[in-house]
């Protein structure tokens, strides 16, 4: 379908997007869900069943990283600002950037043999590699929302398609993997020293499906909203903290990430070893997985229209409280080994209501970035988006560090079929106590946020009309 922008639109920058170039756009997370999120959703599983490593290291392990992404995360966010490669301001770096990412995803489910020290040093050398060179796809990728259009209902429409997609890859991710490494494992599980080479198979195959939609994405997507050349040359580094110290929003915004994908990586990680476990079947991990990922693929294209009926605001906090329900009937079942069906249909309201929730809060990074502009006249894209990303990372590496410190205070033995009380619950706080208490918090940071539609049309039209103004002179 063909562009509609009509002039008026054009003049705020309100470009309306066709629907090949929102899939296309969409694919682009699709890919990094198929490369990264498959990682965070089973690197802790796979390192202290498979690999081999202590809980409490890959913890360790994980809080590392996040230091390092906090040095990294504004290098990088300033150089894709300043830097313009030949095709394209963020685009360029996704299709640089992303086959060196999914090598690295590969080696970090390589198990070597270089004993104990070695296989550890072996571990955080990969992992930490794997974040950094992520940062340098997913923050070009955040970047390129605020580059296609201003328009606030159509960022919405672009938000839900990508999320929906990404759903797409979470039922591959959470069904697939654990389905495709039982198959090709010769002892049929996942969850042994034995099936590490199904492991790295079934990896393979999902970073090679990643790299495909990410070319997509960079083929199918143009940039119409970037930085002037000008600008470009003045950002640096330190724009980060300058930009989350002056923009309130975008500070907001922030605090909803790390909020909410600390919830979201939390529950995942223990996803596993709840189904393993607690349940005492490891061959249900999919189907208990997968449910995670359906709700969402029937909510989200209906997110803009219930945008306009209810409101930004509203629309997270009735999402919100569905997730609530789910997350509070999961900790409080009892013996979830006879109890089955109320776990699926707990985990489907939890993932109905949360879904909608994260699927959501990205629609407000352009808006953030469109207040700065306005604020402080600088299209920062990339700096906010490296913000955003290292949230979104820490967030994400609460489900390893949370989970491993839990998992190693409760005495969890990888070795035992048959875990100590103690472990047991601890894995059900990890599953849904944790998230419950959290989804409080992530509701209070919402509170918080009060950029209006209106607000953005005025801010947006003075935008535009600041810039004709500049080039005619």
């Amino acid at each position: 379908m063909a562009d509609k922008t009509t002039p008026e639109d054009a003049k705020r920058g309100y470009y309306k997007i066709g629907w090949l170039e929102r899939i296309a756009f969409g694919s682009g997370d699709m890919a990094q869900n198929f490369i990264y999120q498959t990682v965070t959703t089973y690197l802790l599983f796979f390192y202290t069943n498979v690999f081999g490593l202590d809980p409490a290291i890959a913890a360790l392990m994980f809080l590392i990283v996040r230091i390092i992404d906090a040095i990294w995360d504004p290098i990088v966010g300033a150089l894709i600002d300043r830097v313009t490669l030949p095709f394209g301001k963020y685009r360029g770096w996704m299709a640089l950037m992303g086959p060196f990412l999914v090598v690295l995803m590969v080696l970090c489910f390589v198990v070597p043999q270089f004993g104990e020290t070695g296989n550890t040093i072996y571990a955080f050398v990969t992992y930490i590699a794997l974040s950094m060179v992520y940062t340098t796809v997913n923050v070009p990728f955040g970047a390129l929302n605020a580059a296609l259009t201003r328009d606030p209902q159509e960022t919405t429409i672009l938000t839900a398609t990508r999320m929906w997609l990404v759903n797409v890859a979470q039922v591959a991710i959470t069904y697939g993997v654990p389905t495709i490494v039982v198959a090709l494992s010769a002892t049929h599980s996942n969850s042994s020293k034995e099936d590490a080479s199904a492991w790295l198979t079934t990896i393979i195959i999902y970073g090679v499906v990643g790299l495909v939609a990410l070319i997509f994405s960079f083929k199918g997507t143009k940039e119409r909203v970037v930085i002037s050349k000008e600008d470009s040359a003045t950002v640096k580094a330190s724009d980060l903290f300058v930009e989350v110290a002056r923009n309130r929003p975008l500070r907001i915004v922030s605090f909803m990430f790390i909020v909410g994908f600390g919830i979201m990586a939390i529950s995942n990680s223990a996803g596993a070893y709840f189904m393993t476990y607690n349940v005492g079947d490891d061959t249900l991990i999919g189907v208990y997985n997968v449910i995670s990922a359906i709700p969402a693929l029937v909510i989200l294209p209906f997110v803009p229209a219930l945008r306009k009926l209810l409101g930004k605001k509203n629309l997270m906090y009735v999402s919100l409280g569905v997730s609530l329900v789910g997350f509070g009937g999961l900790f409080l079942i009892p013996d979830p080994k006879a109890n089955l069906v109320l776990i699926f249909i707990f985990q489907f309201i939890r993932s109905a209501g949360f879904g909608v929730a994260t699927g959501f809060f990205w629609s407000l990074i352009p808006e953030a970035v469109t207040y700065g502009e306005w604020k402080f006249g600088k299209r920062i894209a990339g700096i906010a988006n490296a913000l955003i990303g290292f949230f979104f990372k820490f967030g994400l590496a609460l489900g390893g560090v949370v989970p491993g410190l839990i998992l190693s205070a409760t005495h969890f033995n990888a070795e035992m079929t048959t875990q100590p009380d103690a472990a047991l619950f601890g894995i059900r706080v990890i599953l849904a106590g944790i998230p419950f208490l959290l989804v409080l918090v992530f509701m209070f940071v919402v509170s918080k946020y009060d950029l209006t539609d209106e607000q953005l049309e005025q801010y947006n039209t003075e935008i535009e009309a600041r810039r004709v103004s500049k080039e005619e002179k």
